[in-house]
């Protein structure tokens, strides 16, 4: 039985305070780009919102089979989207020492080459879906490992529990040891495979995943731009630019490439669908490709901080000559939380260091509807009839600490945002709700 076959029939409301985004905001203050409701009633049938409503409605908009959640006082945002985390490196995370290509040979090769093992993979990924959906987040754009299996398992676990995962079998067919290699012809027929049986499945979606240039020999790379370009629907991901030894070896690898974008670039692999994790240290000639292209540069910031990557220029790139699409990712394995709220903390700390600000808007708008569109999903990341009624409700004074800041009072919206995403986590998902089913993270309350 799957997901859709166990949708109610019968009306659900969720009551709470209601945040949506209409639009990216341009700064603290912005009231323009979000809808709030103090009191409102998000009205869900067969999986889908169909209004959002002033609670005072409840007469006109309930019935007897209608089935109420009452959050009443605590905030109902859309379920939060990560758009580049590694689902073989659950038990890779926090590990000790190593920048990124050490990184890579100590510890993510040999914790990927576990995920061959099919009964192994179907048990971790009912293990990373429970850690998503207990930080809140109900899609993520997920690198599986070089073994079709491990794509397969989790978008298998993804179907069942209805959340809308996009996936990727990672392929490398060099610079790694025998049990995580591939090949190009291996590669394009898993890839291929899984998206004939896959892709469009109901919520599941299946993504092209070259891991980076170092790791996939040219015929690979022609390989996967064949697939692409066969496939123009499908997202692709990969690894840009995050570490200047990762740079440096591509270079000696691609000589003839003008840089480490164009190496992708010239196998089709660069266009609108293209998400490039880290993007930390772009030269111009890439920062105007990736614009005139309308790739996405994925911020990582608790992964670069952890491996020593370097600073993302989240505004040199968001507002420079040639503007930038940029979404935001924890990165886990490298990454060292599931939360993203905890994410864009780092996210905000990172862009200080830089001399730039993040609002609370802007990143509550990033984790959300701004990712919903870098991945192109119109009915994600918002609250609104239409959209997948996939929503994570948050108490804001969860934590004592939290609760000690916000009674100093007169806090608005805004306020409240920025230290739910300071100060926030795991701790703070009161439920999550799934196509409109409840996961049973928290009781209601009211």
């Amino acid at each position: 039985m799957t997901f859709s076959d166990r949708l109610p029939s019968d009306r659900t409301l969720v009551r709470g305070r209601v945040l949506s985004f209409k639009r990216r905001p341009q700064g603290a203050g912005d009231k323009g780009a979000y809808t709030y409701v103090e009191d409102g009633l998000v009205v869900i049938d067969a999986g889908r919102v169909t209004d959002v409503v002033d609670a005072r409605e409840i007469g006109r908009v309930g019935g007897k089979d209608v089935i109420l959640h009452d959050f009443s006082g605590k905030l109902i945002l859309p379920g939060f989207i990560d758009t580049h985390i590694h689902f073989p490196q659950t038990q890779v995370i926090a590990s000790y020492g190593e920048q990124l290509l050490e990184w890579l040979t100590r510890y993510t090769f040999p914790a990927e080459s576990r995920y061959g093992n099919p009964v192994f993979a179907a048990a971790q990924a009912r293990f990373f879906i429970d850690e998503l959906l207990r930080n809140g987040t109900t899609t993520a754009v997920c690198y599986g490992s070089v073994h079709k299996g491990s794509a397969e398992a989790l978008l298998a676990e993804s179907e069942r529990r209805g959340t809308a995962m996009f996936v990727g079998k990672t392929a490398m067919d060099r610079n790694a040891p025998p049990d995580v290699l591939d090949s190009a012809q291996s590669a394009y027929d898993d890839t291929a495979a899984l998206i004939a049986d896959w892709h469009g499945r109901g919520r599941q979606k299946v993504v092209i995943t070259p891991r980076f240039a170092i790791t996939s020999t040219p015929g690979q790379l022609e390989a996967l731009g064949s697939l692409a370009r066969a496939h123009p629907d499908c997202l692709m991901q990969t690894h840009l630019s995050e570490n200047l030894e990762e740079i440096a070896t591509v270079r000696r690898l691609f000589p003839e490439s003008a840089d480490y974008l164009d190496v992708y670039d010239h196998y089709g692999l660069i266009g609108p669908r293209s998400l490039m994790g880290h993007a930390i240290h772009l030269t111009p000639r890439e920062i105007s490709r990736m614009s005139e292209s309308g790739a996405v540069a994925v911020f990582c910031p608790t992964s670069n901080l952890f491996i020593g990557s370097g600073l993302f220029d989240y505004k040199g790139l968001e507002n420079g000559p040639h503007p930038v699409r940029i979404a935001l990712a924890t990165d886990v394995g490298g990454g060292t939380s599931y939360s993203m709220l905890a994410t864009a903390a780092e996210a905000y700390k990172v862009m200080q260091l830089k001399g730039q600000k993040l609002s609370a808007l802007e990143a509550f708008h990033l984790i959300t509807r701004g990712n919903a569109e870098a991945i192109g999903e119109s009915d994600l990341g918002r609250i609104q009839s239409g959209a997948h009624a996939d929503l994570v409700v948050l108490d804001s004074s969860a934590t004592p600490a939290m609760a000690h800041r916000l009674a100093a009072g007169n806090s608005d919206i805004e306020e409240e945002l920025f230290v739910l995403m300071t100060l926030g986590g795991e701790r703070n998902v009161c439920e999550v709700f799934v196509g409109g089913q409840p996961q049973g993270m928290r009781q209601a309350t009211g």
